[in-house]
């Protein structure tokens, strides 16, 4: 482990070998999200292309039923039928024919909770939608169904509606409850949910993109270099960063960013070229974030720590280290600011000593 040039400084009580490298890159990273308050807000601002879905669409010759089991013929024929008179009636843009497919008493409930209850004002509904959109056209998958007793059955699927020259408007999912009235099924109530596809690593990783580039924490005590790109497949982020003291390098570290479903929150994983490593994960706030990070150094030596991020500019932020923990022993406080590097000077011109602009966040690769 390094000797420390300076016992009394902030930096280099602060930092101290492999330990430093990993809280650093820790920090480093989470600011990156301070800008963005939120990782939903950040997606629904910059969303990424992607395809339209493409669900299986219901013919005339066949509805794809997934989950059925042992339903009688009788059954599978009329809700066959069923289907098919629903896609005449909307792709013809026939409120009433749907309306009819309804109960006297059904209802119909979307994806907002909102009700409307009655084949009289369901009719009503669609005449309105189709006002609206006369050129809407719909598709269906049928994903489950399951008979209740004799005169009940409960259909689940997934719907698809386009409204012009194929522009989606949305993909949902629906629960159909049918009440047997002779040989037909009508609806008593049809209730809609959203189905919005999960989002992707790429796309979650959108509020830390700006972090593509070079940056440096340069101070009398120590020189920090952090560069970060994205990875080929476009579902991480890569960092790599020296720290050096004195002008001598004592810490290299390689670094992924990533999201994690299963939390729902952004987590880094940071190895050292000394053998050490350590895992964060942040918490937003209102001045920006919070990070928890835990590291294990190459003698089994633990450690842990609180940092605060806090935006000062497009350019610049403040890093806040507490509850410092290394090796059961606490260290003190500090706090550091880094900048975004500036641009290299152009035929021998002297850099200017303003801030660089910011950088324009690199485009990911698209995810394969």
């Amino acid at each position: 482990m390094a000797a420390r040039p300076d016992q009394g400084s902030a930096f280099s009580s602060a930092m101290d070998g492999s330990w430093c490298g990993r809280w650093l890159t820790h920090a480093l990273v989470a600011l990156a999200m301070g800008p963005v308050m939120g990782m939903a807000a950040a997606r629904a601002q910059t969303p990424v292309a992607k395809p339209a879905p493409q669900p299986a669409v219901v013919t005339e010759e066949t509805v794809t039923v997934v989950e059925v089991v042992e339903l009688p013929a009788e059954l599978m024929a009329a809700i066959t039928r069923e289907q098919e008179a629903t896609l005449e009636a909307f792709n013809s843009g026939d409120a009433t024919a749907l309306g009819a497919l309804f109960m006297e008493k059904g209802e119909l409930i979307d994806e907002n909770g909102t009700l409307t209850s009655g084949r009289k004002a369901i009719t009503e509904l669609f005449q309105a939608f189709f006002q609206r959109f006369p050129k809407a056209n719909l598709q269906m998958e049928v994903t489950g169904l399951r008979q209740v007793g004799e005169g009940l059955a409960v259909e689940e699927g997934i719907r698809l509606i386009t409204v012009d020259e194929g522009q989606t408007a949305a993909q949902l999912r629906y629960v159909a409850v049918r009440d047997k009235v002779g040989d037909a099924w009508p609806i008593a109530s049809y209730r809609e949910f959203a189905d919005d596809p999960l989002p992707t690593p790429q796309e979650m990783l959108l509020p830390v993109s700006w972090l593509v580039g070079e940056w440096i924490d340069e101070s009398p005590e120590g020189r920090t270099e952090v560069s970060y790109r994205w990875s080929e497949d476009g579902n991480f982020l890569v960092g790599e960063y020296t720290l050096a003291i004195g002008g001598q390098a004592i810490s290299k570290s390689a670094q992924r960013i990533g999201y994690d479903p299963v939390e729902g929150v952004l987590r880094s994983w940071t190895f050292d070229s000394d053998g050490g490593f350590s895992e964060g994960e942040w918490t937003p706030v209102e001045t920006g974030w919070i990070v928890k990070s835990e590291a294990t150094l190459p003698d089994a030596t633990t450690g842990s720590a609180t940092v605060e991020i806090t935006p000062v500019d497009a350019d610049h932020f403040v890093i806040r280290s507490s509850d410092r923990i290394v090796g059961g022993v606490e260290e003190p406080d500090f706090e550091l600011k880094i900048a975004r590097r500036p641009p290299a000077p152009q035929g021998g011109a002297a850099p200017e000593t303003k801030p660089a602009a910011p950088a324009v966040p690199a485009e990911p690769p698209r995810a394969k």
